[in-house]
């Protein structure tokens, strides 16, 4: 689980080290995991509807060949979060990952808006 402290280091760290605009639209992107990859698309749609653009399904690497395959659904969303909205996104994330039956919501990762995405 994602706790906000995390979350509000994360941002002090995007400030402090990146000159991106917190207050402006950033791509946000969100990963699930489950032993299916199957189950993952078939959650597509949903999260679709929801405003998310499919990225990708993919598996996971892994350290360890005896390990069974774990795959990663990725979507994404352009818009602006602060800590507490991000903390918000997650908890309803983790309950639309349970709601489904998936592995797990694994977390998400930013980037800036390219020009080209505008």
């Amino acid at each position: 689980m994602i706790e906000k402290k995390q979350l509000e280091l994360m941002f002090e760290q995007i400030a402090d080290n990146t000159d991106w605009d917190l207050s402006a639209p950033l791509i946000w992107g969100f990963f699930f995991t489950d032993a299916s990859a199957e189950k993952l698309r078939a959650v597509v749609p949903a999260l679709e509807q929801d405003g998310y653009r499919f990225v990708d399904v993919f598996l996971a690497d892994k350290d360890e060949p005896a390990v069974a395959d774990l795959w990663m659904l990725h979507v994404e969303k352009i818009e602006v979060h602060t800590p507490d909205s991000l903390d918000q996104r997650n908890d309803a994330l983790y309950r639309f990952a349970a709601e489904h039956e998936l592995g797990a919501y694994d977390g998400m990762d930013v980037a800036p808006v390219d020009a080209e995405e505008d």
